[in-house]
């Protein structure tokens, strides 16, 4: 199979605009982002520019806490030295994560019909009931709503219930799922699998021959979930936070 694995850097790009924040303004060396309570990838800062002080965090810092938001940074590749900056300032480490990706054709061939994976061009009241019991809140779902790229929802069905939801945009030709939750009486049945290869199938309708997301590291069952689909590990990132005082 003829297929690239994109870069760590890339795959942010795809998070940054497929879970877009409401706002996005620089402060010195570094994008701040409002996300309206969307959740940490929409409102987290990241540095922009090699050079930074830390007196330039600290004015990061009080913007986003000017719009009622934590003092919270993502440290990609590369940020080493922003790293231990924000770690002799006190900034604590949390949410390590996983970039994981794959062929969208070796996840679509996983599609099977009778599962009843179904897309939709908006989140439905199913989709949302099924989201809550994942704390995926309204202002998450609002998140979904405001990216501008090609999307799509899918609702997944088990004996004619609703049972799971997932949301998948694509940038750039890679897809990336967001927000897949399963009912909780309705897991470990392969729901989950279908409602990735169903994405994945509709990503290779929009030519998106890439297809990724990204977990919580310490997610240890879905990583081997994914590590045995055989999707590769594509990158890291973890946040670093000091609380709103």
């Amino acid at each position: 199979m003829n297929w690239k694995a994109p870069k760590a850097a890339e795959l942010m790009d795809v998070v940054n605009a497929t879970w877009p924040a409401a706002r996005e303004f620089t402060c010195g060396p570094f994008m701040l982002r409002d996300g309206e309570n969307g959740g940490k990838r929409a409102s987290a800062a990241t540095l922009e520019k090699p050079d930074f002080s830390k007196t330039d965090i600290n004015r990061a810092a009080t913007e986003m806490q000017k719009i009622n938001q934590s003092a919270l940074f993502i440290i990609r590749k590369g940020d080493e030295k922003l790293d231990d900056s924000l770690a002799d300032m006190g900034y604590r480490s949390f949410d390590f994560v996983t970039l994981f990706a794959a062929p969208s054709a070796m996840l679509a061939q996983h599609y099977r019909n009778e599962m009843h994976a179904i897309s939709a061009p908006e989140p439905l009241a199913a989709m949302a009931e099924i989201w809550a019991k994942g704390d995926i809140t309204p202002a998450r779902i609002d998140v979904m709503r405001r990216t501008d790229h090609p999307k799509t929802y899918f609702l997944g069905r088990l004996n004619d219930t609703p049972a799971g939801a997932v949301f998948v945009a694509v940038h750039n030709s890679i897809a990336m799922i967001h927000a897949l939750e399963i009912a909780p009486d309705h897991r470990r049945q392969g729901l989950g699998l279908q409602l990735m290869a169903g994405a994945a199938t509709w990503a290779l309708e929009q030519n998106a021959k890439t297809f990724a997301l990204v977990v919580v590291s310490k997610n240890k069952t879905a990583c081997a979930l994914y590590k045995k689909l055989g999707m590769i590990t594509a990158g890291n990132y973890h946040y670093r936070i000091k609380e709103k005082s």
